[in-house]
C-alpha cells in the first residue's frame, strides 16, 4: 500500500509540474491555475527593481509567500542553498548578491521546474548557480558545506518537518543561518482548523504554529530563533519571516542527530532524488 506522505508529495510534484505551464499568465502559492495572484503570493512580493532585473518567466513562476532575500542579509562570497527552487527567482537573487566568489544552490524535487530554472539561469547570464533534484528531507549536499539556507513557502509542504530541519542544521557550517519564508499558525488553531483554511498542496494545512516551528528548530539544534509575521493569508494563518543560526559550537545531541542524518540521508541520496521547487 502506498504511503499517504507519499501520495502527498506525489501531488504536490505534479501540481508544480503544471504550474510551469502556466507562468506567462500567472500563478499562485501552491497551485497551478492561470488565475490572477493574490497579493499574499508571488512575484509581487519582490520591488519593481528586482523584478526587472530578472527573467519574466522566473518572476511568473514565483509561488512563494515572501522575499527571502530580504530576511537572509546576504555577502559577497557565501554558500547559499535555496529549498524549494522553483523557478529560479531566489536562486538568480541571491547570485548577484554572493557575487563571483559566492556560489548557489537551488533544490527542486521537479523535473519542469528544474529545466524551467535552468533557462532563466541562462537567460539572466548567472554564472554562479547550480540546481539539484532532490527533497527538502534528504538535501544532497555534504555536511557544513552551506552558509545561509533560504526558502520560500516550502517547508510548510512537507510531511516530515523534524527531518528538514535536520537536514537543514547538517549541510550548513558552524555559525551558518536559516532565513526563510513559510506559512505559519496562530498557536490557538488545532491542525483540523488549519485544513479548514486551505488543504496541504495549498501551503495552509500542513503549517506548523509559532511555538511548534521554534520548538522544531530548537530540538534540531538552532538558536537565535526569530519568527516575525509579514501579511496575512488565511484567518489566522500568516506568511512569516524566520531566522536561526547554527551555533559554532554544536550541542552534542544536535551533533549526533545531525550526523545519523547524514548517514541514513546518504542512502536515501543514492535511492532518490525527488524535487526542488522542492517542495517536500
Amino acid at each position: 500500500m502506498t504511503e499517504p506522505s507519499t501520495d502527498l508529495r506525489e501531488t504536490v510534484r505534479m501540481r508544480y509540474a503544471a504550474a510551469v505551464q502556466v507562468t506567462e499568465g500567472g500563478t499562485a502559492c501552491c497551485g497551478p491555475a492561470a488565475i490572477e495572484v493574490d497579493e499574499g503570493f508571488g512575484g509581487a512580493l519582490y520591488t519593481a527593481d528586482e523584478r526587472e532585473r530578472l527573467p519574466a518567466e522566473a518572476v511568473a513562476a514565483s509561488l512563494g509567500c515572501g522575499n527571502p532575500t530580504a530576511v537572509a542579509d546576504l555577502g559577497p562570497g557565501e554558500r547559499v542553498l535555496d529549498l524549494g527552487s522553483g523557478g529560479g527567482i531566489d536562486v538568480l537573487l541571491s547570485a548577484r548578491r554572493v557575487g563571483p566568489a559566492g556560489k548557489v544552490y537551488g533544490l527542486d524535487m521537479t523535473e519542469e521546474m528544474l529545466a524551467l530554472a535552468s533557462a532563466n539561469r541562462k537567460k539572466a547570464g548567472v554564472t554562479n548557480a547550480e540546481f539539484l533534484k532532490g527533497t527538502i528531507e534528504a538535501i544532497p549536499l555534504p555536511a557544513g558545506t552551506i552558509d545561509v539556507v533560504i526558502s520560500n513557502c516550502v517547508i510548510n509542504l512537507s510531511t516530515d518537518k523534524p527531518a528538514v530541519f535536520a537536514e537543514i542544521f547538517r549541510v550548513l557550517a558552524p555559525g551558518g543561518r536559516l532565513g526563510v519564508f513559510d506559512v505559519v499558525s496562530d498557536d490557538a488553531l488545532t491542525p483540523d482548523q488549519r485544513a479548514e483554511r486551505g488543504d496541504h498542496v495549498g501551503c495552509v494545512a500542513g503549517a506548523l504554529s509559532f511555538t511548534e516551528y521554534r520548538r522544531g528548530l530548537e530540538a534540531a539544534g538552532f538558536t537565535e530563533v526569530q519568527i516575525a509575521p509579514a501579511h496575512p493569508v488565511a484567518d489566522g494563518m500568516h506568511s512569516a519571516a524566520v531566522r536561526a543560526v547554527k551555533p559554532r559550537t554544536a550541542p552534542t545531541e544536535a551533533v549526533e542527530a545531525a550526523e545519523a542524518a547524514e548517514t541514513s540521508g546518504s542512502t536515501d541520496h543514492a535511492a532518490s532524488a525527488c524535487r526542488t521547487g522542492v517542495r517536500p
